[in-house]
């Protein structure tokens, strides 16, 4: 299992977010689906506002937030990362970044795997490569800060469930960048 996968379920069995045991799997209702978009969405809004300030360190925020929300599709469906192909035209431009997030967070309307990898790839990519930032340092710097939360417990109601999978304000990843 992908080690950032742990992670994330690690983090859903202490805040009690419902997730089949691995490697059994579930298919996400359409409701699943619509609220996973909001956050990815939230998380893109907030990263493409990064991008437009030139803020390194938020930018690096927003990739692992949007890797971690990705990630927690992928769990809440019991399922592993699928590799997949995480190509972007490296030409320099900013608009390039924002083109291809705004893609992969389009294709995981499907509610699959496979679009949920493929952004948890790309943010990956992005990450180490657009920003030249330590990707796991900075997904593992989230994730303590994510665990010294104090749980929210269970809920079946959506607007519950979103405030509880609403990742907080990610703390100073500037340590995490190689400049």
């Amino acid at each position: 299992m992908n080690k950032h996968l742990q992670l994330v379920r690690e983090f859903h069995e202490k805040f009690g977010i419902t997730q089949p045991e691995y490697p059994e799997t579930a298919h996400l209702s359409d409701m699943d689906v619509v609220m996973r978009q909001a956050l990815l969405m939230e998380c893109g809004s907030e990263t493409f506002k990064a991008i437009a300030v030139g803020d390194l360190a938020k930018i690096l925020a927003g990739l692992v937030d949007l890797a971690y929300n990705s990630l927690a599709a992928i769990a809440c469906r019991g399922d592993d990362v699928i590799a997949t192909s995480s190509k972007w035209r490296q030409d320099g431009s900013v608009l390039s970044v924002v083109r291809v997030l705004s893609e992969r967070i389009n294709g995981c309307t499907s509610g699959e795997t496979v679009h949920y990898s493929a952004l948890y790839g790309m943010c990956e990519q992005l990450a180490r490569g657009f920003i030249n930032a330590d990707f796991d340092k900075a997904f593992q710097m989230v994730h303590d800060n994510l665990m010294a939360q104090t749980g929210k417990g269970g809920a079946q109601n959506y607007e519950l469930r979103i405030e509880r999978e609403t990742l907080p304000e990610a703390p100073d990843l500037s340590d995490a960048l190689y400049e």
